[in-house]
């Protein structure tokens, strides 16, 4: 991996209202939301443009830390690959698009 990070969905997220009451999960938007912002804290000059593919593999449940990775090293200079893991498992994978003032 380029770049890790963790993060954590709080309990008491906005989104997570009504969004399975007895057995609450992140929404997948949710999720793809902390990607975008963990790209933006590695590469400061990229813009999402988009995401072409995205697999869920696995729930992510409010309160869990997970890890968000990125790797450009199989990649054309504007894609990226991401995934998020979960106690070493992987629960979400893809790729993103981007544009950027200089790709590395």
């Amino acid at each position: 991996m380029t770049f890790e990070t963790s993060r954590v969905i709080p309990p008491d997220h906005p989104s997570l209202a009504g969004h399975f009451p007895d057995a609450p999960i992140v929404p997948g938007v949710v999720v793809l939301d902390e990607v975008v912002a963990a790209l933006a804290e590695w590469r400061q000059d990229s813009q999402l443009t988009g995401i072409p593919s995205v697999k869920f593999i696995g729930p992510i449940k409010p309160g869990q830390s997970f890890v968000i990775g990125f790797d450009s090293t199989n990649t054309a200079e504007n894609q990226i690959d991401f995934c998020c893991r979960l106690d070493g498992r992987m629960v979400v994978e893809g790729r993103l698009e981007i544009s950027c003032g200089a790709c590395i």
